[in-house]
């Protein structure tokens, strides 16, 4: 099993949680993020003063497949969240040892 954790931009939530659901991928989890990468935040105005944004928002979608549907759910992700702008975020794809039902105890592929 894999667990794909995605930072995407706010604005594209909606549209990355519709394509998974359409490719038969239902479970996943959701954070409110901040952070910056290679653009090192960025400026605003706000009333007539400038001010640098130093952790952009973002949203953290975190997801568990197993092993056959790794490729499809990455390929979802990767075109519903792009917009062709720096920032657009990442993907990381890590393994899993195991996974535990807590209610009914069942493990791995069974639990999700």
């Amino acid at each position: 099993m894999k667990k794909i954790e995605a930072i995407i931009r706010h604005f594209k939530l909606e549209e990355v949680k519709n394509s998974l659901t359409e490719r038969g991928i239902h479970g996943m989890t959701v954070l409110e993020v901040r952070g910056f990468g290679r653009q090192k935040g960025h400026t605003e105005m706000y009333r007539g003063t400038e001010y640098a944004v130093d952790f952009v928002p973002k949203v953290k979608i975190e997801v568990i497949v197993g092993d056959s549907e790794l490729q499809a759910c990455v390929d979802t992700i990767l075109e519903a969240a792009n917009t062709g702008q720096i920032g657009d975020g990442k993907i990381f794809v890590s393994t899993l040892d195991n996974v535990i039902r807590i209610r009914t105890r069942e493990t791995q592929d069974e639990a999700v």
